[in-house]
Order: C-alpha cells, then sequence, then structure tokens
C-alpha cells in the first residue's frame, strides 16, 4: 500500500513558501457542508486541525462517508482536472481550520514555478492513490464480509 503523504510537507522548502504566499486562513463550523458534489471546483484546502467527512449521495435522503480527513490532509484535488467539479460533497465533522488556496492563482504560480507544478501534480497523485487503495481495501473488508455472513 502506498504511505499516507501530507501536501506541504512533500513540497520542498522554497516550493511550499512560495505556495504558503498565497494561503488564507479559514474555519469552518461543526456540521456545515464545505462543499457539495457537481459544485465548481475552484479552490482547495490543507487542513490545520479538525476533521472533514469526504461524502457521497447514495439517495436524495442518504450520504455515506467515503473518507475521514484530519490535520494536514489535502481537502479538494477536483480543482486541478477538468470539468472542475466536485466529486464528492464535505462536510466539517467538528470545528476545522485550515489553508485555503485560490486554484486559478495556484495554477499561475505553477506556470511560473515549474518545479513547483510538477511536485504538486506527483503530490496530489499520491494522494489521490493511496485514498484509492484505503477505500478498495475497505471495501474488499465490507464485500468479504457480506460473503462470509452469506454462507
Amino acid at each position: 500500500m502506498t504511505k499516507a503523504i501530507k501536501l506541504l510537507t512533500a513540497l520542498p522548502q522554497p516550493q511550499r513558501q512560495s505556495l504558503m504566499t498565497l494561503a488564507k486562513e479559514v474555519s469552518f463550523p461543526e456540521d456545515v457542508h464545505i462543499f457539495e458534489a457537481g459544485g465548481t471546483a475552484d479552490r482547495f484546502w490543507v487542513i490545520r486541525s479538525g476533521a472533514v467527512s469526504l461524502t457521497q449521495e447514495v439517495t436524495t435522503h442518504q450520504r455515506v462517508t467515503v473518507a475521514a480527513l484530519g490535520s494536514g490532509d489535502l481537502l479538494g484535488w477536483s480543482w486541478l482536472f477538468p470539468p472542475y467539479r466536485w466529486d464528492f460533497g464535505a462536510e466539517a465533522f467538528s470545528p476545522v481550520r485550515a489553508y485555503e488556496f485560490d486554484a486559478a492563482a495556484v495554477l499561475r504560480l505553477c506556470e511560473e514555478d515549474r518545479q513547483l507544478g510538477m511536485i504538486l501534480v506527483r503530490s496530489v497523485a499520491e494522494i489521490l492513490a493511496h485514498r484509492l487503495e484505503t477505500t478498495r481495501g475497505k471495501l474488499m473488508e465490507q464485500y468479504g464480509s457480506h460473503r462470509r455472513g452469506a454462507l
């Protein structure tokens, strides 16, 4: 399984400092919806404290949590890939403090600093690979327990 990485610690100091010039400190109260699936993905966050649930709407009345994020975790990657729409929803599970980044400004910075752009894309890809593997493992556990229960 891939190792979980944290976006800001994955960046070398010069690139991290450059990216942090665009950071805006924000907070979200518990139970607030930070974004909804299908909405415009024009920013992302790095969680400083608190917990966020990534959710998927199963029916109009039911959401399931597909991942839980905490301190140091990247929240939001859809800003990096067309059609720039959120694939999941995000809800503050507890009060959250985060660094918020405007996607357009970050993409401009990545054009100016190609090394930052490459490291940022590679880091987001590693984060996504880890989350995919984690989700796959959970599905296998769930599927396996259903199969055992059916016997």
